[in-house]
């Protein structure tokens, strides 16, 4: 029997280069959190993550050269560490900021962190040469199974036999490849987007990952069922119908010819509940009119999409001659994948989150969404740099989805149009969530309308993630107002004499980097108390999340 190392996989091959080139950053760090609350048995669940790691050979793995060629070799195994927790979100920026040593592993990283005698939180960061969107699902589902006590079926082969059967049929499929993407194939132009503030880097042009920033909204298309069910269904499904909406909104902006980069997954049956890379990124490019319908749009997408799976295993760059390297296929990358209701652990009570942003973006936007039982988690990855105004794009794609059956030309103007959002309405909207009142005034008291202390950690919480800044506690307790909280957001110079007992100023939570406090971590089963720092945004997920499973 042979004992050479396996060839990697064709998506490995792109990233691995990427990597080698200096260009990702922390683009391909995959973070995931989950929150345990309830009395956690802790040396039971380390165990269940060590079981896990056995069951998915692929984590303990790394990528080297072997002759110019990179192969899959054994790794490091990933360690399951231990620690006590002052700032969970320190931690995860950590975390997250933490680079992987690709040729020696471990390519995956789990920390449980005592953050209070009923409360834990586990952070896993996994490289995605080992992971992809739908990986979080799997380890998640699995290690709730281990917790549990309860049976898991075994997996038969591994991610290297997977790559070597991919190899396969990408050559079957390479000749009929090159043909379909001969007619499709056009290098993506400059994109138009509201309020892009400098001109966007062409994909062939992109010098790699750059610092991020993100923006989370909540969507819905749980009245949308998906094609080829009950009769009356739509010819189209979720998906296509909020890649049809991208697509409008691109052509709303401007672009004649509005083309994505979406994640397309690669999976088999054989594959489904590995964990492992199991995607590709190709182009899908579409020619809409002001007369065509939304609902047109996701129903001539449908098709185009249909023809293009055929072909989804086959790299771009093996099917187009003299593609250049590049970080994004296009300025605009889309993901989205579908998701059941989260597993459940005994005796607990366990939130994840599923789209944690990594601080870095490949393209001007990334769109990411989560189609799950509460709704469409909806993340907006942009380069601040080159984009303002995502607010606005926020509400124009939310209001361009509700309106399928609306002329492309019709849905962004006049009536149609979504007015541009204030930071009082944002604000407001939020308040109205968790004090569940439907009309607030900008100048009511948040303590007359029913708030407490917990009420304003949960608001702070909601506006960390929705829109990206960050208000100290006292402000709520001196100006305990929207109008009041608008200011301090706005002019934080003018609030800070009166919020004295904090030195924290408002700030955008994406200008709030810090540096990794402690690159190698915290040996396992011992205790490290961190000083408070300023809150990760969790919202998002790095554009490593390229699932695309529909």
């Amino acid at each position: 029997m042979s004992t050479a190392p396996a060839q990697a996989s064709s998506a490995q091959v792109g990233m691995w280069i990427t990597e080698r080139m200096g260009r990702a950053g922390s683009a391909y760090r995959m973070p995931l959190l989950v929150t345990f609350d309830g009395l956690l048995d802790a040396p039971r669940l380390v165990r269940a993550c060590e079981a896990l790691i056995r069951r998915h050979p692929v984590l303990s793995t790394a990528i080297e050269e072997r002759d110019g060629v990179p192969v899959e070799v054994p790794g490091a195994p990933p360690s399951v560490d231990v620690t006590l927790a002052g700032d969970v979100d320190d931690l995860v920026r950590e975390e997250i900021l933490r680079p992987f040593d690709i040729g020696r592993g471990p390519l995956a990283r789990f920390r449980l962190a005592r953050v209070g005698p009923a409360r834990h939180v586990l952070i896993i960061v996994a490289h995605h040469l080992v992971f992809d969107g739908e990986s979080k699902d799997i380890l998640v589902r699995d290690l709730a199974a281990l917790y549990n006590g309860s049976p898991v079926t075994p997996l038969q082969g591994t991610y290297a036999d997977h790559a070597a059967a991919e190899r396969e049929r990408v050559a079957g499929l390479l000749g009929d490849a090159c043909e379909f993407w001969r007619s499709r194939w056009r290098e993506p132009a400059d994109v138009i987007l509201r309020d892009l503030s400098a001109p966007a880097v062409r994909p062939g042009r992109s010098r790699g990952a750059e610092e991020g920033a993100v923006h989370a909204f909540l969507g819905d298309l749980r009245h949308v069922p998906d094609a080829g069910g009950a009769p009356g269904a739509p010819g189209f499904s979720r998906f296509e119908l909020f890649l049809a909406s991208v697509h409008a909104l691109l052509f709303a902006y401007g672009n004649a010819d509005p083309v994505c980069a979406v994640d397309m997954s690669t999976r088999t049956p054989e594959t489904r509940d590995h964990i492992g890379l199991f995607v590709n990124e190709l182009p899908v490019a579409s020619t809409p009119s002001p007369r065509m319908t939304l609902a047109e749009l996701a129903a001539w997408l449908r098709t185009e999409l249909r023809r293009m799976y055929r072909f989804r295993p086959v790299p771009l760059a093996r099917a187009v001659r003299g593609l250049r390297p590049r970080t994004a296929m296009a300025p605009v990358s889309v993901s989205y994948r579908r998701r059941g209701s989260a597993p459940e652990f005994a005796g607990l009570r366990a939130t994840v989150e599923w789209a944690l942003f990594n601080r870095s973006v490949r393209s001007v936007l990334h769109i990411q969404a989560v189609d799950g039982p509460d709704g469409l988690d909806v993340t907006l990855q942009y380069n601040p740099r080159t984009l303002s105004g995502v607010t606005q794009i926020a509400k124009d794609l939310t209001t361009i989805m509700k309106n399928p059956d609306s002329a492309l030309g019709d849905i962004l103007s006049g009536d149609g149009r979504a007015e541009p959002a204030g930071l009082a309405d944002e604000i407001r909207v939020i308040w109205q969530e968790v004090l569940g009142i439907d009309e607030i005034g900008d100048d009511e008291d948040l303590f007359d309308l029913g708030g407490h202390s917990l009420t304003i950690t949960q608001i702070i919480a909601r506006m960390r993630k929705r829109l990206g800044i960050e208000v100290p506690l006292d402000v709520f307790f001196d100006t305990p107002t929207i109008a009041g909280v608008v200011e301090s957001v706005e002019h934080p110079e003018s609030t800070s004499a009166s919020t004295s007992a904090s030195t924290s100023e408002a700030v955008p939570v994406r200008d709030s980097g810090a540096a990794p406090a402690n690159a190698s971590g915290t040996a396992s089963g011992t205790a490290s108390v961190r000083d408070s720092g300023t809150a990760l945004a969790r919202a998002g997920r790095g554009p490593g999340d390229m699932d695309g499973s529909r």
